[in-house]
């Protein structure tokens, strides 16, 4: 797998259906060299995922990125994506990791722990954060979302 361009920190979350992934995705992050923030939950006793969501978006900024996991990550997606300044991307592939960052400049990626097994989560993590904002054309679009 590819070098992590990221350079800053990279929150993450989740609820108790996400616990096992984001731990894993936690160790494979910082293998990496990446510096993680980890904001919980710390065990896997069931907890609502709204406030898990709430809790990483209020420290996304343009240049911040964050990992939310749940279920099937749809309820994270809904929660995350209420919020300014989110462009938080439910990501089932490796090919929709890229198209995330190159078209739409997502910086919250959400998996589905239910949907999604260990080594093509761990894919798509790594080809999220590999993958630059192609800006061009695509930029105008962004700016557009800020409209809404």
């Amino acid at each position: 797998m590819s070098k992590i361009y990221i350079t800053n920190s990279i929150f993450i979350s989740s609820d108790h259906a996400g616990y096992n992934l984001k731990n894993i995705i936690v160790e494979f992050l910082i293998s990496k060299n990446v510096k993680v923030v980890d904001l919980g939950p710390n065990n896997k006793d069931s907890v609502d995922y709204p406030d898990y969501a709430k809790k990483l978006v209020k420290k996304i900024s343009n240049s911040k990125y964050g990992i939310l996991i749940c279920g099937t990550g749809i309820g994270m997606s809904i929660m995350a994506n209420r919020y300014k300044k989110v462009r938080a991307a439910l990501v089932s592939s490796v090919k929709i990791a890229k198209l995330a960052r190159e078209h739409n400049n997502s910086n919250i990626l959400i998996l589905g722990s239910r949907v999604t097994n260990k080594i093509n989560a761990l894919n798509i993590v790594n080809n999220f954060f590999k993958t630059k904002f192609l800006k061009g054309r695509h930029l105008k679009r962004i700016r557009k979302l800020k409209n809404v």
